[in-house]
């Protein structure tokens, strides 16, 4: 199975599982995190707040996945993951831009493509069939498109044959377009 590539709204994917781009305390937040939880309705929110802490205040640590119930979605699970932040570029050798990235602790564009082999080891884990994945990072978190389109490909094309259907869902034409390019 490829995967597949559509213009839409991962709150009204048909799947066994949505994947999350949430905030690492597991609270509504905006964007995508947002939109899930105003779908799913208030009992994912309840239910997050029983997944407990790893440190004060996060619940899922960068680059790690959390699974809960989809409650008012089509999708029967929500898997939960934390991407790293960017926050723009430095040079420490001429000529040569290096991204930079900041949160509750530094992150790498490794740490992105973890965030994805976290969701997929948890959803054979709980022999979830099929999965929908926003582009990861990039919303809120400021990610480049043109650096996390390749890095989920990568990680994803090696996990494509365990689910039908396995599909990315790009809320804009820019990050469609990324995306395909990549694929």
């Amino acid at each position: 199975m490829a995967i597949e590539i559509v213009k839409g709204d991962i709150t009204q994917q048909d799947v066994d599982a949505i994947v999350n781009a949430a905030h690492e305390a597991l609270q509504s937040g905006g964007g995508v995190d947002g939109a899930i939880h105003r779908a799913a309705g208030p009992e994912l929110l309840t239910e997050c707040k029983m997944i407990p802490e790893t440190e004060p205040g996060v619940r899922c640590p960068m680059g790690c996945a959390r699974i809960t119930r989809g409650y008012n979605l089509k999708a029967k699970f929500i898997i939960h993951t934390v991407a790293p932040r960017f926050v723009g570029w430095k040079s420490t050798t001429p000529g040569v831009l290096e991204p930079i990235y900041k949160g509750a602790q530094e992150g790498t564009e490794e740490d992105l493509e973890r965030c994805y082999v976290s969701c997929l080891g948890l959803a054979l884990q709980h022999d979830i069939k099929s999965i929908a994945f926003p582009s990861l990072g990039t919303g809120g978190h400021a990610f480049p498109i043109e650096l996390a389109c390749p890095i989920a490909i990568k990680a994803l094309k090696r996990a494509e044959k365990y689910f039908n259907p396995f599909r990315i869902v790009a809320f804009d034409d820019l990050t469609l377009a990324e995306f395909k390019k990549h694929a």
